[in-house]
């Protein structure tokens, strides 16, 4: 039996997940990585994905990481093995749109850039595309089950380091 309806959540609830994907952007900037994990439930989907694979349904992703535990270890590559150039990023992230709502647990989509600035270069734009993601709400407050980062193109500049 599916219980999920495309029914307008409630406002406490529309706010509540307005506010989880200003909070993520924040912390993504804020180079605060052990945050990064705290936004998504134990068992949780994260995946890094050009539209291109995404629309003919192919598996093949950038980034794919399938629990808190990879998220954990993502966090402790960036800080402690990955060698980079160092940069700043700042997401800037559309208003959420709820396509699905059901008990406790909501099917959202929003559109993103995230820019990049490297020490003494311009800022350039770093990747483009939309989420996909399912919201839940917890006893720790709402967090992403699953989070896609669908990026329009398919070309991605040298590498991605940091959380999209």
């Amino acid at each position: 039996m599916n219980t999920s309806t495309v029914a307008a959540p409630t406002f406490e609830d529309w706010f509540a997940i307005t506010q989880l994907y200003a909070d993520y952007a924040s912390a993504a900037d804020s180079g605060n990585w052990d945050l990064w994990p705290e936004f998504f439930t134990d068992d949780c989907v994260y995946r890094v994905q050009p539209r291109e694979n995404h629309e003919r349904g192919f598996p093949l992703a950038t980034l794919s990481l399938t629990s808190k535990g990879m998220l954990r270890d993502r966090v402790y590559g960036i800080k402690e093995t990955l060698f980079h150039d160092p940069y700043y990023q700042r997401h800037v992230v559309g208003t959420p749109v709820i396509r699905e709502a059901g008990p406790d647990r909501w099917r959202c989509e929003a559109n993103y850039a995230v820019f990049r600035t490297k020490l003494s270069e311009a800022t350039t734009v770093f990747n483009v595309g939309r989420t996909l993601d399912v919201v839940v709400r917890t006893p720790a407050g709402f967090r992403f089950a699953v989070r896609e980062c669908i990026y329009d193109s398919e070309m991605i500049p040298n590498s991605i380091i940091y959380p999209i």
